[in-house]
């Protein structure tokens, strides 16, 4: 599996022959790439607010998968093709190409466009696989955890660590609208991952952080994670 973080909680995900992108948002200090220079078999969508739908316009032609309510908002929204669309929901495993995926709780708003007067239900995290997670003991199948935009909860300890059993997390570090440093580091632990990697700090003012910070709250909260600071557009292989 290779993981690409294009800043902020957008990520290319390979995985076998099939290619993922998660929450496509170029318009971030960290990225050079334009949406134009990706061309992604399917697109996941955590949530509906703007820093994470901004450019799902932009792959038509890809499968785009997210809650049934949020489906219908970018279909209505941003132009694409109900019939590219597959809408489920927390707890649900959905197979795409070579990927399992599965659908998981996160703790968060969400507000539409981060417009709040209307709701896009649940926001959510994706555990991605390449067997089914469910069905296989931890050390069969490589999976990684995409938090979403998410506070540290419970769940983290309780479904996804011990019964998902992902090998790396991208867990999101920026503060203020998610997790801090201190309580990423926490759930790298709770999650039992052998690699944690920071997302969504430093894309504005109100989320900017030192990443030392994050390393050393890993090192010192979960002492068998090893934390990943990616630069923009950078890959790290598993």
């Amino acid at each position: 599996m290779e993981l690409t973080w294009y800043g902020h909680s957008t990520w290319g995900v390979e995985l076998g022959e099939t290619s993922l992108l998660i929450d496509p948002f170029f318009d971030n200090p960290k990225t050079d790439t334009s949406p134009s220079d990706l061309d992604p078999d399917h697109v996941l969508l955590t949530h509906g607010h703007a820093d994470h739908i901004a450019h799902v316009g932009e792959f038509g032609d890809a499968t785009v998968a997210t809650t049934p309510e949020l489906a219908g908002y970018v279909v209505d929204e941003y132009g694409i093709d109900e019939d590219n669309t597959v809408g489920f929901n927390m707890g649900g495993t959905i197979e795409l190409g070579d990927a399992f995926v599965t659908m998981v709780r996160a703790d968060h708003t969400n507000g539409l466009d981060t417009g709040y007067e209307n709701s896009g239900g649940m926001p959510a995290g994706f555990v991605i696989s390449d067997t089914n997670p469910t069905k296989v003991a931890d050390e069969q199948s490589e999976t990684f955890y995409h938090a979403g935009d998410t506070a540290l909860m419970s769940e983290m300890k309780d479904v996804i660590g011990s019964y998902l059993e992902p090998d790396v997390a991208a867990l999101p570090a920026g503060d203020h609208f998610t997790m801090g440093p201190l309580q990423a580091g926490i759930a790298a632990d709770w999650v039992d991952v052998e690699y944690a990697l920071p997302m969504h700090y430093d894309s504005f003012p109100p989320i900017e952080i030192d990443t030392d910070d994050f390393v050393r709250a890993v090192n010192g909260n979960a002492p068998g994670t090893e934390a990943v600071v990616l630069d923009g557009d950078e890959s790290f292989e598993y």
